[in-house]
């Protein structure tokens, strides 16, 4: 038996009045999905657990089998480890966002215009983060370039237990309460009111802003946390596993489970991305000898972020038009059986743009048998009325793994 998760990143959203309220997984095209549902199970999983921030982390984590109140020590040192930073005990690693903020004179005015400022190519934000480095560094504070919008910041010998908010969680709002506090607080306030400084007239900003694109006008840092430490995947269930991801978050929790990194050409973490490169390259993964592929799918996310209904419906149907049947009918024609969760890890609902803690709708379905439990399609309100209720989201694979 073979084993898929197919993740949709914030795929499930809440009622939206321009869709005559529908979410958008209610109206999107899901012709494959609608086809599975009736020899699926299909129920709802709370993959954030009480009294956690309903992050990405958290809630792959949770998806991956790892319960996230065990092994949960921050987000940033799981994205620093697929950015290959070494890490002591004693390290704090922070997110470093490039973000949009709006120009009033005084900082701690400005507004959260873009979290991701305008989704920045890789190729300037390295460019940026260089010169930052060149201002900023010192013996205790370290710059690393990332991905995009994502980079890192390695703190030697600090300390956690700041208060420190996503940028993605204040988009549109004035940024005033929401600064970073505790005993390096200061320290990262002035580094943020510095790289706003500098960064000001840089010729990669002035450049985005003639081409009409929104600059990297300031750094965020948040999402601090120290060196993690995983289980390995196959010693836990006994399955050679794989991922396939654009962004390092859940590239380093795969790292950190000794699971297989699988890159895919194409891959850029949203709707723009390789979504059959993916499907083909998780197939071949599986068919070639691994047990267990983890497809993780950003694109719904961002949308979700950034408010874009249009693009979050289209990353819904391309995943139940070009992932699923892919998968399939490769997995078909080789010959076998094989079992697929398709989840999302949590809801980004495009009203509020960011993360919410409510339960998401999974389905599982395997060409070895029918599973059905009286789901008629995949949507939020169809998994609520089966009354399946997985209440542990760590828990969620054993549903899958226990098809034989």
């Amino acid at each position: 038996m073979k084993y898929i998760v197919v993740l949709g990143d914030g795929m499930a959203d809440w009622k939206i009045s321009a869709l005559n309220n529908k979410t958008c997984l209610e109206a999107a095209v899901t012709n494959t999905l609608n086809k599975l549902a009736p020899v699926s199970e299909v129920g709802l999983c709370k993959t954030v657990p009480d009294g956690m921030k309903p992050g990405s982390d958290v809630a792959n984590m949770s998806v991956l089998g790892f319960n996230p109140k065990d092994y949960y020590t921050g987000r940033s040192p799981l994205e620093a480890v697929s950015m290959g930073i070494k890490l002591t005990d004693t390290d704090v690693t922070l997110r470093c966002n490039l973000v949009t903020l709006s120009e009033e004179k005084k900082y701690e005015d400005r507004t959260m215009l873009d979290y991701s400022a305008g989704e920045i190519s890789t190729e300037e934000a390295a460019e940026l983060i260089s010169f930052l480095k060149n201002s900023l560094d010192d013996e205790k504070f370290t710059f690393y370039p990332g991905i995009s919008y994502r980079h890192c910041l390695v703190v030697k010998d600090g300390v956690t237990a700041h208060d420190l908010t996503p940028p993605h969680d204040i988009s549109d709002r004035k940024i005033t309460e929401h600064l970073p506090k505790g005993k390096l607080g200061d320290a990262y306030l002035a580094m943020m009111k510095k790289s706003a400084e500098i960064m000001a007239d840089h010729p990669v900003n002035l450049k985005r802003i003639a081409e009409g694109k929104k600059p990297a006008n300031s750094i965020w840092l948040w999402g601090e946390g120290t060196k993690p430490a995983l289980s390995p995947f196959e010693k836990m269930r006994g399955l050679k596993g794989g991922i396939i991801s654009a962004v390092d978050l859940v590239k380093g929790i795969g790292m950190l489970a000794d699971m297989e990194i699988i890159d895919v050409e194409g891959a850029t973490g949203n709707y723009d991305t390789d979504f059959k490169g993916k499907a083909i390259a998780a197939a071949d993964a599986l068919i070639s000898g691994l047990d267990f592929v983890y497809i993780h799918m950003e694109a719904p996310d961002e949308c979700g972020h950034h408010g874009d209904i249009e693009h979050k419906i289209y990353s819904i149907e391309q995943i139940d038009k070009i992932v699923i049947p892919t998968l399939i009918e490769r997995l078909s024609a080789a010959g076998g059986n094989f079992a697929v969760l398709v989840t999302p890890d949590h809801p980004t609902p495009c009203a509020c743009k960011t993360h919410v803690s409510e339960p998401v709708p999974y389905l599982i379905y395997t060409n070895a048998r029918n599973m059905g439990n009286g789901a008629q399609r995949y949507t939020e309100d169809e998994a609520a009325k089966t009354g399946q209720y997985v209440a542990d989201g760590y828990k969620l694979i054993e549903r899958l793994l226990s098809v034989k």
